[in-house]
């Protein structure tokens, strides 16, 4: 199956060099572009699918990661994205257990090592789609265009658009897919290597490997299932050489192209049958897994997707397509999410941005027409596979097949940036065979490089923490309400909450029915004690979404505070029904009812909040406390024991669990659990005010008087404490007097 060298090579502005010095000019470029993200933190939405998925810990079994989501959800659950990757959340588990925690500098090494990888492999992949398959007598394939695939896969392993997947850890799924899909591919091609040495069809294991592949590539993400439809295409144009155009004279003129076309001859039926058959299988065992429909997306997702008209709809649809090759040509305003705003909605055909989906379909029709009709087999070829790279593995994202939960993704469009590449490369040869001055070309070439790898560096350092991210994106969708409410989110969580609030508002603003702002505002206003305006917000937010619990339960605190003991209790009761696993929730109600001094009541409600979460510190607290002021020492050291095996190094349990030890005469366990609480919170006064009463109780008068005076020295003001210190000094003169001590 030996193809003639193509031209293309000969007009490819860039030297020759040996294939070590190829892989290594590749790899070190790929590598220098995303290095500084290595030491960058977790950010955006790596909280949810690292720090916050379970299925990381050992906690989780390995079954379980199997039947969970991309975020640690069951994928059963309403609540669920049904975004199944266990694949690429096992190599996240593997890093956790490797590094000993979340730590991110192994996840972002393993990241850049990733993309490093998968842009050598690209040298391979070029040069197939660019050189054909052609094999020595040996049976090693030759590359008839190594400046061709030089110059792609450079493109490829420069592009700016490229940084989020790199550095931000969530991208390893589109990282490991295109790896597993580009292995999927070269495994297809090579399955006709025992064509060219024995004159065989294809070989069959190695057709199956490459469906196999392609399974691996979707369980690390979905859009790896359409290699299998990229294998179909690379077959009719490369393989059986199909020519559309004459096909389609001979259908017209003859009438009986099927008996005598060459592609039957060469098992083309049987291949596409094979790859037919396995996607079908691949896909209805990922539809059982998934056990439900697709995930509900709401309007603030996608947009366009909601509009009433199809027209508007396909419209905005085309118009993202427009702005996604547009970001591939001119990869200037990245930002980490583009939707809430980022990109107002075309509303009639009116419009001047409908100039942008012209241009568009005018380019790709230009191209599908030329991949079909040229009577140049190479130019077919290249504009087809360029073509069918660029496409097909957008397609998942395309809301053609069905809708997805974003606008504009950076991520996705990592695999169809490889037909961007292969077509810019076809481009220069052009370019460059029409242009005398061939330095000319070659030094816009490596300024071109130059500014890419420049963009690279500079987006990696902003995606090396939120803050940096978050505020990036402000000059890029100052439109969008979700940039303003992270930069927010960000602030608060840093103890700006004056700044936070001003970015909060202005999200509200742009998108008035943004629940998670008015949710995050009105927590901001509770802590401020301004509890009218926070009510307001967090009612509006129930209103709009009423099963979102966490504004249930913020705004049952706010009511609690109010005095409104009824409305509050309500309101906690209906978080715990949209959420039935809520300890966060419980912990409240059961304040609620301490406050009412509904003490079983309470007692139960901090009881499910620690069955519901055992490591939580606050609800345990409670319980000790409220058992010790009832009186019911025993149950009180009881739980606070129970407390403590969980929780060993928790000051805080230490000090309530002493304080009962002490009123029950365990003065020595009391001692030791007093001392422990303060080495590791040597600072809170209380600690020593109430280790000086246990001296003081016990008779150990000296050690008593020392601990008065650490605990007055931190709060002067600590009720109790100076009186207490002051009995001490009057008893210890009387024993002066007496000559007792």
């Amino acid at each position: 199956m030996a193809q003639s060298e193509i031209n293309l090579d000969h007009d490819v502005p860039i030297l020759h060099l040996s294939s070590f010095w190829t892989k290594s000019i590749v790899g070190f470029l790929a590598f220098v572009c995303f290095v500084n993200s290595f030491d960058g933190d977790f950010v955006f939405d790596d909280s949810e699918a690292i720090l916050n998925n379970k299925d990381l810990r050992a906690e989780t079994s390995l079954g379980d990661l199997w039947m969970h989501d991309f975020w640690g959800t069951k994928l059963s659950s309403n609540v669920s994205h049904k975004s199944y990757r266990p694949l690429t959340v096992l190599t996240f588990r593997v890093n956790y257990l490797l590094a000993g925690g979340y730590h991110p500098v192994g996840f972002h090494v393993v990241n850049i090592i990733l993309h490093c990888i998968v842009s050598l492999l690209m040298l391979d992949v070029f040069s197939i789609l660019f050189g054909g398959l052609t094999y020595n007598s040996k049976g090693r394939r030759l590359n008839l265009a190594p400046k061709a695939s030089l110059f792609a896969s450079l493109l490829f392993a420069v592009h700016p658009l490229h940084t989020e997947c790199v550095a931000g850890v969530v991208g390893r799924a589109d990282l490991l897919c295109a790896l597993f899909f580009l292995l999927s591919f070269l495994g297809y091609c090579r399955a006709f290597l025992q064509y060219n040495k024995e004159g065989k069809q294809f070989s069959i294991s190695w057709l199956l490997m490459s469906i196999f592949l392609g399974a691996v590539a979707m369980l690390c993400k979905e859009q790896g299932i359409t290699v299998l439809g990229l294998n179909a295409l690379f077959d009719a144009f490369v393989i059986c050489k199909i020519n559309m155009a004459g096909l389609i004279q001979k259908l017209l003129h003859r009438g009986k192209v099927l008996e005598s076309s060459t592609f039957l001859s060469k098992g083309f039926l049987l291949r596409i049958i094979f790859l037919a058959s396995g996607g079908t299988a691949i896909l209805y065992i990922r539809w059982r897994i998934m056990g439900t429909g697709p995930p509900a997306f709401t309007e603030v997702d996608n947009p366009a997707s909601f509009a009433d008209s199809i027209l508007i709809r396909v419209i905005n649809y085309n118009y993202y397509y427009s702005l996604n090759a547009w970001l591939l040509l001119c990869p200037w305003w990245l930002c980490f999410d583009w939707s809430m705003g980022c990109i107002p909605l075309i509303k009639s055909v009116d419009e001047w941005r409908i100039i942008a989906l012209v241009a568009l379909w005018f380019c790709l029709i230009g191209l599908i027409y030329q991949a079909l009709c040229s009577e140049d087999s190479h130019k077919r070829r290249i504009l087809s596979l360029g073509l069918g790279f660029l496409i097909i593995p957008f397609l998942p994202a395309s809301n053609v097949l069905f809708r997805v939960g974003f606008v504009i993704a950076e991520r996705v469009i990592y695999l169809p940036s490889v037909g961007y590449c292969m077509l810019i490369t076809y481009g220069c040869s052009i370019l460059n065979r029409q242009v005398k001055n061939k330095k000319l070309i070659a030094a816009a070439v490596l300024v071109i490089m130059f500014i890419n790898m420049m963009r690279c560096i500079i987006r990696s350092k902003q995606w090396r923490s939120e803050e940096q991210l978050f505020k990036s994106a402000l000059s890029v969708c100052p439109l969008n309400a979700k940039v303003h409410y992270n930069v927010g989110k960000n602030l608060a969580d840093k103890g700006n909450q004056t700044a936070a609030i001003k970015y909060y508002r202005e999200a509200i603003r742009l998108s008035p029915k943004y629940v998670h702002a008015m949710n995050n505002l009105g927590n901001i206003l509770k802590e401020r004690h301004e509890l009218l305006e926070a009510e307001e917000l967090l009612s509006l937010a129930v209103q709009i979404q009423p099963d979102f619990a966490a504004a249930w339960m913020n705004l049952g605190i706010v009511q609690n505070s109010l005095k409104r003991f009824k409305e509050a209790e309500q309101s906690y009761w209906t978080a715990i029904k949209h959420r039935k696993k809520y300890p966060d929730c419980y912990y409240n109600l059961g304040r609620l009812y301490a406050d009412l001094n509904r003490h079983s009541d309470a007692l139960n409600a901090w009881r499910n909040a620690t069955a519901l979460k055992p490591d939580h510190s606050l609800a345990w607290n409670n319980l000790i406390i409220l058992l010790d002021n009832a009186g019911n020492l025993a149950q009180a050291e009881a739980v606070g024991r129970e407390a403590l095996e969980l929780l060993p190094n928790d000051h805080s349990l230490m000090f309530s669990l002493a304080n009962v030890l002490g009123k029950s005469q365990k003065y020595k366990e009391s001692e030791v659990l007093f001392l422990r609480a303060i080495k590791v919170n040597p600072n809170t006064a209380s600690y020593h005010g109430n280790l000086a009463v246990l001296y003081h109780r016990w008779g150990n008068l000296e050690a008593a008087k020392k601990h008065y005076e650490i605990s007055l020295k931190l709060d002067p003001i600590a009720p109790g404490t100076k009186e207490n210190y002051n009995l001490l000094k009057r008893k210890l003169e009387q024993l002066q007097k007496r000559g007792h001590i």
